[in-house]
């Protein structure tokens, strides 16, 4: 199954992200998000040809430039050499086809392809709402959709697709977990920070994983590597697991004019 942690590398690239997923790796991550539209699956893979570990889990997304069935093929080939593995782990449809243009039905049909090649090990959906989660299961089965990964935090609990995610079996990727750094100016956050002696971050990050969540935080600072990596050690009360549900302000960040209409 997927890790419940990762390292995200949204926004990141080059010679200095290459050296931050190394050091991931050595500090005992297994798990590498990227994507095609980030443009740097060609560093994150020159991390993986020299990691120390060789069991780190990678997902990519496929950008919807390349959502017709040849292309998704096509351009998981070239993800696959960038990423210098020969078969990749996990791989997501991005965002939905801006007004459909291209059915998920025939990308969906594509990754399947693809798994049967060989070319990946599992597929998955990225941004999904609970009616396009709904038609994605309907054409290949919830079985075969490992995870929607979808925007949660504290201010953004997402709770009508994480529950319709829990009710069919299909785990959740939280991405944008810190809220771009919001999470460590709360009080709430703080005070049950000090309760644990941690940090509020860390604190956020405890909370998703006590959630059941997959949590992918991205970062540009070796201690804060290492500092999210020991979240996974925090054992939150109910208490605190009552007082961050009730942070919930449905405050989403990451909305482009491509976005689907959401729940």
């Amino acid at each position: 199954m997927i890790p419940n942690f990762g390292m995200g590398t949204f926004r990141l690239k080059g010679p200095t992200l290459t050296e931050l997923v190394t050091e991931a790796i050595e500090m005992g991550y297994k798990h590498i998000d990227t994507a095609q539209a980030y443009e740097n699956e060609a560093d994150v893979g020159n991390a993986l040809a020299h990691a120390s570990s060789d069991d780190v889990f990678v997902t990519t997304k496929v950008w919807f430039d390349n959502f017709k069935h040849q292309k998704v093929l096509d351009s998981l080939k070239q993800s696959s050499d960038k990423l210098q593995r020969s078969c990749i782990d996990l791989a997501l449809i991005h965002w939905p086809s801006p007004n459909d243009q291209v059915p998920m039905e025939e990308t969906l049909d594509a990754l399947t392809e693809a798994r049967e090649q060989g070319l990946i090990k599992h597929f998955g959906v990225s941004n999904f709402t609970t009616s396009l989660m709904e038609r994605a299961i309907k054409h290949v089965g919830a079985d075969n959709i490992m995870t929607n990964q979808v925007e949660v935090h504290p201010f953004m609990q997402n709770r009508k697709v994480t529950d319709a995610c829990e009710n069919k079996d299909i785990k959740v990727t939280a991405y944008l977990p810190l809220a771009k750094g919001k999470v460590v100016e709360n009080s709430t956050l703080q005070a049950i920070a000090r309760e644990h002696n941690v940090t509020a971050a860390q604190v956020a990050l405890a909370w998703e994983m006590h959630k059941g969540f997959v949590t992918i935080p991205s970062t540009t600072k070796t201690e804060h590597l290492r500092s999210n990596l020991k979240a996974q050690k925090i054992q939150l009360t109910e208490q605190d697991m009552a007082d961050i549900a009730a942070l919930d302000q449905n405050e989403r960040i990451i909305d482009p004019d491509f976005a689907p209409k959401w729940d």
